[in-house]
């Protein structure tokens, strides 16, 4: 009878459900295949991948470097005609020195209206020192006249002289002040000669950086991309031109939210490169995403409306790389990785912190 019911067809039926059933709780991490060990092949190597556009706009002169060209910092990259960017800076400095020129004549105006001032200062006491004189002979005269010595047509004369010399006096001290002014004008207009100095100055600086920006360097150590300018193309600001990637990288994982309880950062992490025939690399937990992968995306899903189903979210996870493993200088943002994690190790003391 129990051979009636086991045939081999059976067998071979019950071996297959019991593996169907074993390999749902292996994907599902059910006992006995329970395990603290998260992974994920949503993970991928990233970097500092800089675009440059240049500042300036202008004819493409030189592209020395071709695609992806190792290039130290300061490298030029691209070169834009300046011969117009040249003569701009010419004709800033010919400003500033017309400026610098006019300034230097008001301080020789300065120095002219002081001297003019004591000039007319000596004036009044010159004038101080001929009405005493006009006094004293009017005096002179009036006495002469009392005593029957002095004729009419002499004190005449004498006060006649007085008052000349009267408005002697008040003319050479009208000129002093007239003078007096003229240097306070030339005081104040000073101020305005300083700030178009000041501005030209400012011209002369802004046509220097023209004049540099026609050169793109590199800004950091790296490999530049695709070189998408060609000497004789007219460019302007913004235009991409290439990008350069330097040789920091690190790794993106993107966990689910259901995996992700009981990671710390410190933590070790394996790590396998799809690209270098699944070569294994380690590295650290070094922060985690203050958001998940949906609250960046350009159109938000709106949750409160329609039908609901329930998604797990992806939390990003960044990992930095361990020093001294040689295969990182073969890793390229973009490629991707298999990262696993286990939420059972100890995080390492000497992580940085999130």
């Amino acid at each position: 009878m129990l051979k009636k019911i086991f045939t081999p067809l059976t067998l071979i039926v019950l071996v297959c459900g019991a593996i169907g059933i074993c390999l749902v709780l292996y994907a599902w991490r059910l006992p006995p295949f329970a395990t603290s060990v998260e992974m994920t092949d949503n993970a991928y190597v990233r970097g500092y991948v800089t675009t440059l556009s240049p500042q300036v706009s202008g004819y493409v002169v030189a592209v020395p470097v071709k695609d992806y060209q190792e290039v130290a910092k300061g490298a030029l990259l691209a070169k834009i005609d300046d011969r117009t960017y040249e003569q701009k800076l010419a004709q800033a400095n010919a400003t500033l020195d017309t400026q610098k020129a006019s300034l230097d004549n008001s301080h020789q105006q300065e120095a002219s209206a002081k001297a003019t001032i004591a000039s007319n200062e000596a004036a009044v006491d010159s004038a101080k020192a001929a009405l005493k004189l006009a006094e004293l002979e009017s005096q002179r005269q009036d006495s002469l006249i009392k005593s029957g010595a002095g004729t009419t047509s002499s004190r005449d004369e004498a006060n006649a002289a007085l008052d000349k010399a009267k408005a002697a006096l008040a003319q050479a001290k009208a000129a002093v002040e007239v003078s007096r002014q003229d240097l306070q004008t030339i005081i104040v207009t000073r101020g305005s000669l300083e700030a178009a100095v000041s501005n030209a100055q400012a011209s002369v600086e802004l046509a220097k950086i023209d004049l540099s920006n026609t050169e793109i360097r590199a800004p950091r150590d790296g490999k530049v991309g695709e070189v998408g300018v060609r000497v004789g193309q007219y460019v302007t600001a913004g235009t991409q031109l290439m990008a350069i990637v330097p040789h920091d990288v690190w790794v993106i994982a993107n966990f689910k939210e259901t995996q992700v309880a009981g990671m710390k950062v410190g933590q070790p992490v394996s790590i396998v490169v799809d690209a270098l025939g699944h070569r294994k690399m380690t590295g650290h937990i070094e922060r985690f995403s203050p958001a998940t992968g949906s609250e960046f995306s350009v159109i938000k899903a709106d949750n409160a409306s329609g039908n609901f189903v329930k998604i797990a979210q992806r939390l990003g996870v960044r990992i930095r790389l361990d020093a001294g493993q040689a295969a990182i200088t073969d890793l390229s943002p973009g490629l991707s990785v298999v990262v696993r994690i286990d939420k059972a190790a100890e995080p390492d003391a000497a992580a940085p912190a999130s």
